[in-house]
């Protein structure tokens, strides 16, 4: 059953980057970074309320790291979804559990044993073969950010790691995430042209933040109950639910070479987490994000 929640958070998190990716056409980025964290913080403070936690934290230093990494992530992967096919960019993001092994490695002077070594360095392989082939040059700016959305969700991840070290509530720790996410993005959104809310607008604004917030929930659910390495690597169906509406929705069909960087950097992921369990507990593929996804 736990190992369902994680399927569940999986396709919660694709439908977001349908909403984000649809929602590119009509509002800015700063937009829907706005609305992402507004949603998340009115649905997470409800249920803060219900469950007594409080909002202040003696831990704000933490906090405030691991909401900005995250929310530099996440406009790094809105902007990626926008610019490239959703099943690369979703690909691109999860790329995050690689630069995760090599943060404990270089920061935290955590060893990696030779199977860790070598699952990055196949992730690695796997993410030149995905960019090369695949990309326009239009879209290497897109390519680049949703690299960047993975390298900096690692730096998310690495603080989640630590605040749940330190005892902070779940429930405090995305709301901060998701406060500080929206009053980031509220003057990046008012630089801009404000684009008028129809019904068919406030209907994707609102899946951006619904979506995103109770994927954040299942997946929470599945870590907490289920086993984490089961848990980590699942999150990898978010990849293919992806793929799946890419195909329905835009016609995105990727080369077959393409397909074969996917699964060399799904396999890396899931070898990174399984080699590193004895020093330092997986992580979430797509917390913060919008996995950071967020």
């Amino acid at each position: 059953m736990q190992s369902l929640w994680m399927i569940v958070a999986s396709l919660l998190f694709a439908c977001m980057g349908v909403c984000v990716k649809l929602g590119a056409g009509s509002f800015s980025t700063g937009e829907l970074v706005f609305y992402r964290g507004f949603v998340g913080v009115l649905v997470v403070a409800v249920i803060a309320r219900l469950q007594g936690v409080a909002l202040g934290t003696p831990r704000w230093r933490l906090q405030l790291t691991r909401a900005l990494s995250g929310c530099a992530s996440l406009v790094c992967y809105f902007y990626a979804i926008s610019a490239l096919p959703l099943a690369t960019a979703v690909t691109l993001n999860y790329t995050s559990p690689i630069f995760v092994a090599l943060l404990l490695a270089f920061w935290f002077r955590e060893r990696l044993r030779g199977a860790a070594i070598a699952s990055v360095a196949l992730g690695f392989l796997g993410v030149v073969l995905l960019l090369k082939p695949t990309l326009q040059a239009e879209q290497w700016l897109g390519a680049c950010a949703g690299l960047g959305s993975g390298l900096v969700a690692s730096l998310a991840y690495i603080n989640v790691r630590e605040l749940g070290r330190a005892g902070e509530p779940e429930a405090r720790t995305v709301l901060w995430f998701s406060a500080i996410t929206a009053l980031l993005g509220l003057p990046w959104a008012l630089s801009g042209d404000i684009r008028a809310i129809d019904l068919s607008g406030g209907a994707i604004l609102l899946g951006v933040g619904l979506f995103a917030t109770l994927a954040q929930l299942a997946m929470t659910r599945a870590y907490r109950f289920g086993k984490t390495i089961v848990a980590a690597n699942l999150a990898y169906t978010t990849v293919i639910f992806s793929s799946l509406f890419g195909v329905l929705l835009w016609d995105e069909i990727l080369p077959l070479d393409a397909w074969i960087a996917v699964i060399l950097i799904i396999a890396s992921g899931a070898a990174v987490s399984l080699a590193s369990r004895p020093s330092a507990e997986p992580l979430p593929a797509g917390a913060a994000s919008g996995r950071s996804h967020d």
